[in-house]
């Protein structure tokens, strides 16, 4: 699958590096990495999945996260196989947080829902701050220190993801947990984008101090945030325009702009359950904390 993946969907990623990424950091039953098509020995198409088991709203949920689909030019006809022998997988959620060209429809006709993704942009300047008034650690003996309950179960799930950076906010006795990736463009390192937040209120009032933090440590120029993830808007940013979209049946809907590499929204995400809600529904334990330079 390793190899396959590195010569047909990515091979920024080395062999070892596309390997070690299909490997979740974190602990789960997982049936599989996913599935493959063959033709007799010949690996020509690859659609891999990530697994884990979350706890909403009290209850034990399983959740398959569809992460990167390569099928071979010769064989595409054969490619809605590979998303089929997924979804006919019992007892799960399924979310997938990168569909792009045609694989939206097809979602949408597998009955996904989208994600609310509308966002911010924050510039990530040297704003003038004042001394000692955030402290701003990636230092992993530190965040061990600060994190209790839920969020230090959730960061050590994390903490060996090859595309998750952890960072903890400290302001007097409030802290925030914020889990981030570089989001490549252009095979720049362009964007900081926020995955988790913990007080949103604390990541509001410290958006100047990360923002810097973020220039200087991870030469990010700016850094994006869906507003589901962090709540209110803060006050050093400005909203990403939204896409046009087509819409149709209800929760069947197709993005016109999303089917191009639309630059200045956040590409889609989908999720397909019947019983969770979208707020409920987070890019954690997904391709997106586990798969770099994506």
């Amino acid at each position: 699958m390793a190899s396959f993946l590195h010569r047909n969907l990515n091979n920024r990623l080395s062999v070892p590096e596309w390997r070690s990424a299909m490997s979740a950091s974190w602990k789960a039953d997982a049936p599989n990495y996913g599935f493959m098509l063959r033709d007799e020995q010949r690996v020509v198409g690859v659609y891999l999945a990530f697994y884990s088991e979350r706890t909403v709203a009290g209850r034990s949920e399983r959740f398959c996260n569809l992460a990167s689909w390569a099928v071979h030019k010769d064989y595409r006809v054969h490619s809605v196989r590979l998303l089929k022998a997924l979804l006919a997988q019992d007892g799960y959620h399924f979310t997938d947080m990168g569909p792009t060209g045609n694989v939206i429809a097809l979602n949408a006709r597998m009955k996904f829902r989208f994600l609310d993704t509308s966002a911010v942009v924050i510039p990530n300047l040297p704003w003038p701050t004042r001394p000692g008034r955030t402290r701003i650690s990636a230092d992993p003996e530190v965040i061990e220190s600060v994190l209790t309950g839920d969020e230090l179960e959730l960061y050590r799930d994390h903490a060996q993801a090859a595309a998750a950076r952890h960072l903890v906010l400290i302001s007097g006795s409030d802290s925030c947990y914020v889990m981030f990736r570089r989001r490549w463009w252009r095979r720049l390192p362009f964007f900081a984008a926020i995955l988790h937040v913990s007080n949103p209120e604390l990541f509001r009032h410290a958006a100047g101090p990360l923002a810097c933090y973020l220039l200087l440590h991870h030469r990010a120029v700016v850094t994006v945030a869906e507003l589901r993830i962090i709540g209110q808007r803060p006050r050093l940013s400005f909203r990403l325009p939204q896409p046009k979209a087509i819409t149709g049946k209800r929760d069947s809907w197709v993005v016109r702009d999303y089917s191009r590499r639309y630059y200045g929204t956040i590409p889609p995400k989908m999720y397909r359950s019947a019983s969770l809600e979208p707020e409920q529904v987070d890019e954690l334990y997904s391709e997106l904390v586990c798969v770099p330079r994506w």
